[in-house]
């Protein structure tokens, strides 16, 4: 099916000579690379959607999204689209680790590359709306009541919070949430390391995946962007950044922030401190919609990943 894609796309390359490269991090689709020659210059890359994931990801919002952030020069080409899946141009540069995100100089281009995605105006003339509560309520009532292996379903009714729980947090969520004052932007979503591609020689950042980019609070991105300190194979969540750390992020992030939206006043410290408490509560909503995702994605998923293991571990640190 991709050599059907790369004749069209690619039509002076001989299909004998095509070459394929699967990529193995990601734990909603499954991607590939097509290239020629020895090395990966021009390469093609192919994401087959994973099963049932139209549950999770509105599609064509995506698509939209992707066109926008191309628009404004933040994005790969995209190249086409099919029924389940898309093709785009590969970004030259090394997808990040936990260790590499909190480092120096990475951490402020991410910062201000959050910046410029937040300050685009995409919208014409309405106000935009977050679609956070809407999502995490489709979710709620698309996560399993029990499990065909009985193993599995014994761990979801004693490790996992019963869905009256799960529900009255939710309400409590949107409620403490929605008053704190955070702006509406157009948002990532999914700002985890590996959607983080860092090019040296360039000095500069992209981020990859557009799939839950949509209009959203401005501090859940950046709280959902912290909780990524904590990685995604090995998850601790002691390398949540500390106080400190936050305050020099979040300084550059509305430096650049203010920057963009051709804003010339200086950051203060109020308005880093507003932020910072704001993002840390968001933190808490990121942990929830993760939760309620992995619970999804257990029933669903193909992809060999613990994800009612991952389940537990968000819901977990989301009450702690």
């Amino acid at each position: 099916g991709a050599l059907k894609l790369i004749k069209e796309l690619r039509p002076s390359w001989k299909p004998s000579e095509v070459k394929l490269k699967f990529f193995t991090d990601g734990i909603t689709n499954k991607l590939l690379g097509c290239y020629v020659g020895a090395v990966m210059q021009d390469v093609v890359l192919v994401r087959i959607y994973g099963n049932k994931t139209e549950l999770l990801v509105d599609r064509e919002n995506e698509v939209k999204s992707f066109r926008v952030l191309q628009a404004h020069r933040c994005a790969p080409r995209l190249y086409c689209t099919f029924n389940n899946g898309l093709c785009y141009e590969f970004l030259q540069g090394t997808a990040l680790e936990p260790e590499h995100i909190r480092s120096q100089p990475v951490f402020r281009l991410i910062a201000r590359q959050l910046a410029k995605y937040h300050a685009i105006h995409a919208h014409n003339g309405w106000v935009p709306q977050s679609d956070l509560w809407l999502k995490m309520g489709k979710y709620f009532a698309l996560i399993p009541k029990y499990f065909e292996d009985p193993e599995q379903n014994a761990r979801l009714n004693t490790e996992v919070p019963s869905p009256r729980c799960l529900r009255e947090e939710l309400v409590w969520l949107q409620q403490s949430l929605s008053v704190l004052g955070s702006p509406v932007v157009l948002c990532h979503n999914d700002l985890l390391c590996k959607n983080i591609i860092y090019n040296e020689e360039a000095g500069n950042v992209k981020f990859i995946d557009y799939e839950y980019a949509g209009y959203n609070y401005q501090a859940y991105d950046i709280g959902n962007h912290f909780n990524e300190f904590a990685g995604l194979n090995e998850v601790d969540y002691s390398h949540y950044p500390q106080r400190v750390f936050q305050l020099q992020w979040l300084h550059s992030y509305l430096e650049a922030y203010k920057e963009y939206k051709g804003q010339t006043s200086e950051v203060t410290d109020r308005e880093v401190e507003v932020l910072y408490v704001q993002v840390n509560q968001f933190a808490l909503a990121s942990h929830f919609f993760w939760g309620l995702w992995a619970l999804i994605q257990a029933k669903v998923s193909t992809i060999d990943f613990d994800f009612l293991g991952y389940a537990v571990l968000r819901f977990n640190q989301y009450f702690k």
